[in-house]
C-alpha cells in the first residue's frame, strides 16, 4: 500500500510532493520549508503526514513509517496538533528546538504543524527565525486554510501546495472505503458535509451527529420572531455543546484514567496532595480543549446554516446546481414561499459576520442571536 493512496482529489498536489520527495537532489523542487493549503475537510493533515511519510520512509510502499507518523511515535517527525484556541509560543519553542536534532533512522528530520494559521504574530516571528536558518537536514510542513492566514514574511520563505475540495463522489467513495457503511448513506453524508472529509465520516457512521445536524436546521427554519431568535440561539448553543462534548468526553475520560495508572493510583482511588498538581494541568489542558472543540462545534453549526440559505438562494433563483441538503428538498420548498433570494444573500452575509465575531471572542449567544434575528428579519 502506498503513503499516498487514500488523499482523495489531490492528484496534482500529490504529484508535485511526490516528486519532490522521489528527487532529494533538488530537481524535483525539494525545498527546507512548505505550506499545504486547503480548506477544512481537503485533507491537509493526510497529505503533510504522507509526505512525510516519503521523506524518511524506505520508499513510497513504507506504509509502516505512515502509521507511526499518524500515531505520532516516528523518531523522526514531530507533530503539532493543538487542541487549544491558538498555537502558544511554548509549543512552538520546543519544536525549534527538536528541530536542531539529527534525523536518527531517515533521510529527514520532518516537522509538521497543523493549523499554522492559530498563531499570533510573536509566535510566528519565532518559527520564521527557524525557517530562515533551517539546519540542512530538517523540513518543515506547515498546514493552513490559505496563504493569507500566514505572515507574507513566512509565506516568502515556503514553498506552497494547494489542496482543492474533492467531489461529492470521491469522498462517498472514501467513506464507503473505511467504514464499510452504505454507499447512499456515504453520498448523503458526504454532500451535507460540502465534501469535508472528517465531518462527512462521522455523518455517516453517527445517528447522533446526523440528529443534531437536522435539529439545528429545522430550528432556524422555525425562526419568525425576535422571541423565537433569542430561543433558538440558545438551542443552537446547546446543540453545539452537544457536539462538543460527544467529542472530547470519551477523550478526557480516558486520559483522565491512563495518567492515574502511570502515577500508580487505582481506580477510584485516594489522590496524594503531590500528585494533585499533575491531574490540575490535565485538567486544565482538557478546559481549553473543550473551548476549541465548543468554537469548533458552533462553526460546523454556522456552515450548515449557510448551506441551507444557499440552497435557498440557488434555488430562489432557479440555478441547476443540486442543494446540499437534499434530503430536506420539502422544508426548501415551503422556505421559499417566505424567503426571496435577497432575503436568502442577506443572511448568508450574517453568517459570515457570526463567525467573524466568534472568532473575535465575541459571545456566542450574542453573535447567535444577532444572527437569528437577521433571519427572522429576512422572513417575510
Amino acid at each position: 500500500m502506498s503513503v499516498w493512496d487514500g488523499l482523495t482529489g489531490q492528484e496534482e498536489a500529490v504529484a508535485s510532493l511526490r516528486n519532490a520527495a522521489e528527487s532529494p537532489d533538488g530537481t524535483g523542487g525539494m525545498t527546507h520549508s512548505w505550506l499545504i493549503t486547503g480548506p477544512p475537510g481537503s485533507g491537509r493533515s493526510n497529505v503533510a503526514s504522507a509526505f512525510a511519510a516519503a521523506l524518511v520512509g524506505d520508499g513510497p510502499d513504507d506504509d509502516h513509517t505512515l502509521q507511526q507518523i499518524t500515531a505520532k511515535t516516528h523518531p523522526d517527525v514531530s507533530v503539532l496538533t493543538t487542541q487549544w484556541v491558538i498555537i502558544t509560543i511554548d509549543e512552538i519553542r520546543q519544536l525549534v528546538t527538536s528541530s536542531h536534532y539529527s534525523p536518527s533512522v531517515g533521510r529527514y528530520r520532518v516537522v509538521i504543524i497543523e493549523d499554522a494559521d492559530r498563531m499570533t504574530e510573536r509566535t510566528s516571528n519565532l518559527l520564521l527565525k527557524a525557517l530562515e536558518e533551517p539546519p540542512e537536514r530538517t523540513v518543515w510542513i506547515l498546514c493552513a486554510p490559505s496563504e493569507a492566514d500566514l505572515l507574507p514574511t513566512i509565506r516568502s520563505r515556503v514553498r506552497s501546495v494547494r489542496l482543492r475540495v474533492p467531489g461529492i463522489e470521491s469522498v462517498a467513495d472514501l467513506i464507503v472505503a473505511r467504514t464499510g457503511v452504505d454507499r447512499a448513506l456515504a453520498m448523503d453524508a458526504a454532500r451535507q458535509a460540502q465534501s469535508h472529509i472528517g465531518m462527512a465520516q462521522r455523518l455517516a457512521t453517527s445517528e447522533d451527529a446526523r440528529d443534531r445536524r437536522r435539529r439545528t436546521l429545522t430550528t432556524v427554519l422555525g425562526v419568525r420572531t425576535v422571541g423565537d431568535a433569542v430561543m433558538a440561539a440558545a438551542d443552537l448553543l446547546a446543540v453545539a455543546d452537544e457536539d462538543a462534548k460527544a467529542i472530547t468526553q470519551q477523550r478526557d475520560a480516558e486520559e483522565r484514567d491512563a495518567a492515574l495508572r502511570s502515577l500508580g493510583i487505582e481506580p477510584g482511588g485516594t489522590i496524594p496532595p503531590a500528585l494533585r498538581s499533575q491531574l490540575r494541568l490535565l485538567e486544565e489542558d482538557q478546559k481549553r480543549r473543550a473551548t476549541r472543540s465548543l468554537r469548533d462545534g458552533l462553526d460546523r453549526i454556522l456552515v450548515d446554516v449557510s448551506s441551507l440559505y444557499r440552497d435557498l438562494l440557488l434555488l430562489g433563483l432557479g440555478a441547476p446546481a443540486e442543494p446540499v441538503n437534499l434530503a430536506m428538498r420539502e422544508h426548501l420548498d415551503h422556505a421559499l414561499q417566505s424567503v426571496p433570494p435577497a432575503a436568502a444573500l442577506e443572511v448568508l452575509d450574517a453568517v459570515a459576520l457570526a463567525r467573524q465575531r466568534i472568532a473575535a471572542n465575541v459571545a456566542a449567544l450574542l453573535a447567535l442571536e444577532a444572527l437569528l434575528v437577521t433571519i427572522a428579519r429576512a422572513s417575510r
